[in-house]
């Protein structure tokens, strides 16, 4: 068997969300290429140098092209150079005229939910091309059982070749003892709250700066740290910050390397994840792994990933966010008993596991074995 790959996800050199799932698929896939089975990874351009390095059953095939590159170039390639028996593309969009069984993963619907969060041409393109991926796939993989309702609500599709697979975490990393990033942003250990993701509306960080211009006000030592990405309509973020007189107060940091991400997350305070709207939340886990207490919104696939490790607010009300964050404040014993299930938590996850799993899927596809040369 040889399984073909949409690789660009993982292609990257600032990898989030999509992009670290597709990268830890292709290294558990290189580790377990074979004489009975081999990957071909398809790339717009050539692989960068975190990408899994070739071997005799894992191949890089570079396809020149952007425009249309999923939707023109690579199934022209697919189809005149055919050495594979089925396909798998990570996140939603699967080549036109595919002459082989499609295995596809959906991470999340969020843009039938926030539609003005994406560029016109960019929505058009996940509401039409998912829908054309799902139509045409043997195999849906889905993030979370919250994707797989929002699947057969917006979709129409049934239970029968859906498969929940969740993601996995990075396991955390030893950063060094002396490290700058606290001293370069001035920041105490445990005197700041920490979000980390791409600043955008959908992540609902105007809750998250409300609740925390009044608990600044009760503890006037503390910031609030956001790291990530600066993604659509971030200036409305900062107006906000503006707007609260909390210019020396918030500390935006951009992408960080995740050694000094690692750093901010042992440091915390606490982790807070206010979104309206995840299929996952890769972050939770991140953030349990370090041992830093969790509050989370109860929105979309945060409870079902984050259990009893977190503490749990309305996404829409900052006083419901305030009161969390006085009370992991004021009970010391709260904030061990967090940090020790979050730890029970992690258990449950592990890209290994998600790469396995995902892996029995795409093996047990039927195809034509006869059918490639």
């Amino acid at each position: 068997m040889v399984i073909g790959i949409d690789g660009n996800e993982a292609n990257v050199a600032q990898k989030v969300g999509v992009s670290i799932y597709a990268e830890q698929l292709l290294r558990y896939f290189q580790k377990q290429a074979n004489p009975k089975l081999g990957f071909i990874i398809y790339l717009r351009q050539k692989p960068l140098s975190h990408m899994p390095t070739e071997n005799t059953f894992y191949k890089y095939r570079v396809i020149p092209g952007s425009f249309l590159w999923s939707q023109l170039f690579l199934p022209l390639d697919l189809f005149f150079r055919r050495k594979i028996d089925i396909f798998f593309t990570p996140a939603h969009y699967a080549p036109r005229f595919l002459p082989v069984p499609l295995v596809v993963t959906i991470h999340d619907l969020s843009y039938f939910y926030f539609p003005d969060e994406f560029l016109r041409n960019d929505l058009y393109k996940l509401i039409n091309w998912t829908a054309y991926s799902v139509r045409k796939a043997s195999q849906i993989i889905v993030v979370s059982k919250t994707t797989k309702k929002d699947l057969a609500e917006f979709y129409h599709l049934n239970d029968d070749h859906v498969r929940v697979i969740y993601n996995g975490f990075d396991k955390p990393i030893n950063p060094p003892e002396q490290s700058p990033v606290l001293k370069s942003y001035h920041l105490q250990k445990e005197a700041y709250v920490l979000f980390v993701g791409t600043l955008q509306p959908r992540k609902n960080l105007t809750t998250l700066i409300d609740a925390f211009s009044r608990f600044y006000a009760l503890y006037p030592h503390f910031k609030l740290v956001l790291t990530g990405k600066k993604g659509w309509l971030y200036d409305k973020i900062f107006f906000e910050i503006q707007h609260k007189g909390l210019e020396d107060h918030v500390v935006i940091t951009g992408y960080l390397p995740n050694s000094e991400v690692a750093i901010l997350y042992r440091n915390a305070f606490c982790f807070v994840f206010p979104s309206l709207y995840e299929g996952f939340g890769i972050p939770l886990l991140e953030a349990m792994s370090y041992g830093c207490p969790v509050i989370s919104s109860h929105s979309a696939s945060l409870p079902e990933v984050g259990g009893d490790a977190c503490l749990y607010f309305d996404p829409k009300d900052s006083q419901d966010l305030l009161e969390d964050l006085i009370r992991l404040k004021s009970e010391s014993s709260l904030k061990t008993s967090l940090i020790k299930k979050g730890h029970e938590r992690l258990k449950q996850f592990s890209w290994e596991k998600c790469a396995k799993e995902t892996l029995e899927v795409l093996s047990n596809i039927p195809y034509d074995d006869k059918a490639h040369s």
